[in-house]
């Protein structure tokens, strides 16, 4: 059931995901008419198409959002001037991610230590999309941009974060601060149920084995098959990319003691590709957490065609969708790309018709409302395990 809030652009709003539906939403208009004096929602974005998701949040809460102007200097630096008084109270910042990742996040720093400093109870983080999320490891000789990024929100004054499928969910150990990292996957299963037809006849895909687990969450709930695809090119989570492989494997006698003969690890050989599972004659749907570069779901739909898969879905949580991702995937074979709105792609969905949106502001609005209220949230993360 696809419906449209009033004043929005066209996205796929979920029914009510939640068994106690009625009863949540009743409570949580009492609770906000209740307790809203003491809540200030603020969007951090200068950008207007990356405030949708906010305004959002804010109707199904019934809240205005807070005053602020977020602005550029002549010379480029971020200026932020919060128009409201926040002292003694709940202050969450929403900030989504667009193309100038780097300025958001001077946004983000700013904003949090304005409010910090104007006394604020607690400031709280609501970070649809964590920013350098992929730089989690240590890579040769770079560094964890994300554990840098972590410290620096925390040491702007964020007392809270609200986030949602982070690629590795060891980055909440970044922080020193509680994090809720909520999950994308009941609304993507919801519409697979809903908006896929003979979705029963489907097999759920992980273009590569480090997406296995996910996809096995998928099948186990929706009763269906799996399939892996095996052996295509490397990618950036690869071992052989890691500091494991610094200083380089060839022998220096020079800097080696002669009486110690170090092994040599023997280089990795791929495969060629193939498909682990049954996918002739079924629907393909592969599923992951963030695309962004498209070559490697293209290539994973040409081996899934090839193999008889009669129509391909892509479901992912995050849709970056950076360069000419919309054009590549608009001449694939590709049927459709199901994205979430924690980052804002409406320019993306112009070039490409397949792409498709599915809403999150209500599970988002709902963890605002708990973290204000002082309720558990352990009622957003039923049924989640380990590998979700």
């Amino acid at each position: 059931m696809s419906t449209k809030l009033e004043g929005f652009s066209s996205v796929w709003v979920p029914r009510e995901p939640l068994h106690e539906s009625q009863e949540v939403v009743t409570r949580a208009q009492q609770d906000m008419n209740a307790t809203k004096g003491g809540l200030v929602i603020f969007t951090a974005n200068s950008n207007p198409s990356c405030m949708e998701l906010g305004k959002r949040i804010a109707e199904r809460l019934g809240v205005e959002l807070g005053k602020v102007q977020v602005y550029q200097e002549a010379n480029r630096e971020t200026r932020v001037q919060i128009q409201e008084s926040v002292r003694g109270k709940d202050v969450f910042i929403i900030q989504t991610v667009s193309k100038d990742v780097n300025t958001i996040i001077m946004e983000l720093l700013i904003m949090v230590y304005a409010c910090r400093t104007s006394c604020a109870r607690s400031i709280i983080g609501v970070i649809p999309y964590f920013p350098y999320s992929k730089q989690c490891k240590m890579r040769k000789r770079g560094s964890i941009v994300s554990k840098l990024i972590a410290s620096m929100m925390c040491k702007a004054g964020l007392t809270h974060m609200i986030t949602m499928d982070l690629h590795q969910k060891e980055i909440q150990g970044f922080f020193n601060i509680p994090v809720d990292n909520l999950r994308a996957s009941p609304f993507l299963l919801q519409y697979i149920q809903e908006e896929i037809p003979d979705y029963r006849n489907a097999v759920i895909v992980a273009k590569s084995p480090a997406s296995a687990k996910r996809a096995q969450s998928f099948a186990e709930r929706l009763r269906l098959g799996i399939a892996v695809i095996h052996g295509e090119a490397q990618d950036a989570e690869s071992d052989l990319v890691d500091g494991r492989h610094s200083p380089p494997t060839v022998k220096n006698i020079g800097a080696i003691h002669p009486s110690l003969e170090i092994p040599l690890l023997i280089p990795k050989e791929k495969p060629p590709i193939t498909v682990v599972g049954d996918v002739g004659g079924r629907i393909a749907i592969i599923v992951d957490d963030i695309i962004d570069d498209v070559a490697s779901f293209l290539a994973a739909a040409d081996t899934l065609k090839e193999r008889g898969a009669y129509k391909i879905y892509v479901m992912a949580t995050h849709g970056i969708l950076s360069s000419d991702a919309p054009r590549l995937i608009e001449e694939s074979a590709i049927d459709e790309v199901v994205v979430t709105n924690t980052i804002p792609h409406e320019i993306q969905k112009l070039q490409c018709p397949k792409i498709k949106t599915v809403d999150i502001s209500m599970i988002l609005s709902e963890a605002i409302r708990r973290i204000h209220n002082g309720e558990s949230m352990s009622y957003l993360f039923r049924n989640i395990g380990l590998d979700d």
